[in-house]
């Protein structure tokens, strides 16, 4: 436990965090949304630092970050808790912890610093903050961030976009890259289904550019929330004029999970649609996922259309990549370390 960075005092001992955008007001001995910010005679602490209820090493294209370091391996490190409610929610039994199970904090010891050495041991090119919400571990994520750039480890955001801009703007300097989800293109989906503000991961999503931090989009495609031609649409048109063309854009496939085991998995043929709408909304890259050796898995050139990287899962099979350009025609192919 340590107290929290960015929140406000006020009177009769109750705090406003000013992490996220909910702005959770919180009287003494109550917590916010995410369920591990806890106000003690009006100081606000985090419960979640350095106990990691999960601990791996992924590959990279697991997160899924398919332009950074292509092939490497991830230390991947979680807490308990979430800022949002997604009923579809793939993460649930760690995401929604804290409220499913009497306010219980789960997680084993974890310093910051043994994360990195882990991570130096296993070879590993970037520890991913993933699984949950690293927003809600903010203070843990800073100190393993901080860490991690002695040891010239990069260090990834899982994000579903909902944090206010000044921790953004301070985690910045320590982040090499973001893959943040834009869940949909409504704002009562937003409001009802997930527990957010669309407005306010799209302000997010372009704070995350403006920051020259390199930037995917996941999109789960839940059937009859978030699979209609025109939200596919509206978000691939975002993508290519806010974000830039060179911005990833992963389609994911919906598994009945959670609040939603009534929903069929997202048919292929839908997203095989989806990345028809992104390429012909002129993103340079477009991804299914999910979806084991579909060719959508796999990265081509933007201008000739050679296969540049053969995945299957999360395994490449081939990188033709050579100093970051297309081998064929030349082309500079968009990300980091790409060869």
């Amino acid at each position: 436990m340590i107290e929290a960075q960015f929140y406000e005092k006020m009177a009769n001992n109750q705090v406003r965090c000013l992490l996220c955008p909910h702005n959770c007001k919180i009287t003494e001995g109550k917590r916010g949304i995410c369920g591990v910010r806890e106000n003690r005679q009006g100081i606000l602490y985090s419960l979640v630092f350095e106990q990691a209820i999960a601990s791996h090493v992924d590959p990279i294209e697991k997160k899924p970050l398919f332009h950074v370091y292509p092939g490497s391996q991830s230390f991947s490190i979680a807490t308990v808790g979430c800022n949002f409610k997604c009923r579809f929610c793939q993460n649930c039994d760690i995401s929604q912890a804290p409220h499913n199970k009497g306010g219980q904090i789960a997680g084993q010891s974890l310093p910051a610093e043994t994360v990195v050495n882990m991570a130096d041991r296993y070879s590993c090119k970037t520890i991913a903050c993933t699984y949950t919400e690293p927003t809600i571990y903010y203070e843990y994520a800073l100190d393993i961030a901080q860490h991690a750039v002695k040891k010239g480890i990069g260090v990834i955001f899982v994000s579903n976009g909902y944090i206010n801009a000044e921790p953004l703007r301070k985690m910045a300097p320590y982040l090499l890259a973001a893959n943040i989800d834009l869940k949909g293109w409504d704002q009562e989906f937003y409001r009802r289904v997930v527990g957010g503000d669309l407005k306010k991961v799209l302000d997010t999503l372009l704070l995350y550019k403006k920051l020259n931090i390199w930037l995917e989009v996941t999109t789960l495609v839940v059937p009859t929330y978030v699979d209609n031609e025109d939200t596919l649409w509206e978000i691939a048109k975002f993508i290519r004029k806010e974000l830039g063309a060179e911005t990833p854009w992963h389609i994911s496939r919906f598994h009945p999970q959670y609040l939603c085991r009534d929903l069929p998995v997202t048919p292929i043929e839908i997203l095989r649609r989806a990345r028809e709408i992104g390429f012909d909304a002129g993103l340079r890259y477009v991804y299914s996922g999910n979806v084991q050796g579909d060719a959508g898995e796999n990265t081509y050139c933007y201008l000739c259309h050679a296969l540049l990287i053969e995945r299957y899962g999360f395994s490449i099979l081939q990188n033709n990549i050579k100093n970051d350009k297309c081998p064929v025609c030349g082309a500079a192919i968009d990300g980091i370390g790409l060869s």
